[in-house]
């Protein structure tokens, strides 16, 4: 199966890491993603932000991380490797990975069908329906 799947994989690193040390970890896992065949549509470094809750890694404890958002292309096999990088950096407090084609595919699907109904709809305005005609006649 050769179609290109869209992920997103957001990570958590250590809220204390430098811009430097951010530019290596993304500059590492695009050289990995593109090695293996895929291709990172975006990079969004959100920056250091509060935690939902409290991490602990080792013997620290974290209530604030520095999130990193890639927007991946790809067949799926540069994720398996993606995520096993992600597992063993010591920056990395958490990552998700999510297949974001199939919603997309989803959205786009009910927009087509919203779109469809409104072309069907016909346009009121002078039209009145029985009970506004009644009333106009009354």
């Amino acid at each position: 199966m050769n179609a290109k799947r869209i992920y997103e994989v957001m990570f958590i690193l250590f809220p204390s890491i430098e811009e430097e040390e951010v530019e290596k970890i993304v500059a590492q896992l695009s050289h990995v993603i593109t090695d293996k065949g895929g291709n990172v549509t975006k990079v969004d470094k959100m920056g250091r932000r509060r935690l939902a809750y409290e991490i602990q890694k080792g013997s620290q404890k974290f209530r604030e991380g520095y999130y990193v958002l890639l927007n991946i292309e790809g067949s799926g096999a540069e994720i398996a490797e993606t995520e096993r990088r992600l597992r063993v950096l010591d920056p990395v407090l958490r990552y998700l990975t999510v297949r974001t084609d199939e919603d997309l595919k989803r959205a786009k699907k009910i927009q087509d069908r919203r779109a469809a109904r409104a072309a069907a709809r016909p346009k009121g305005g002078s039209e009145m329906s029985g009970g506004d005609a009644e009333a106009a006649e009354a």
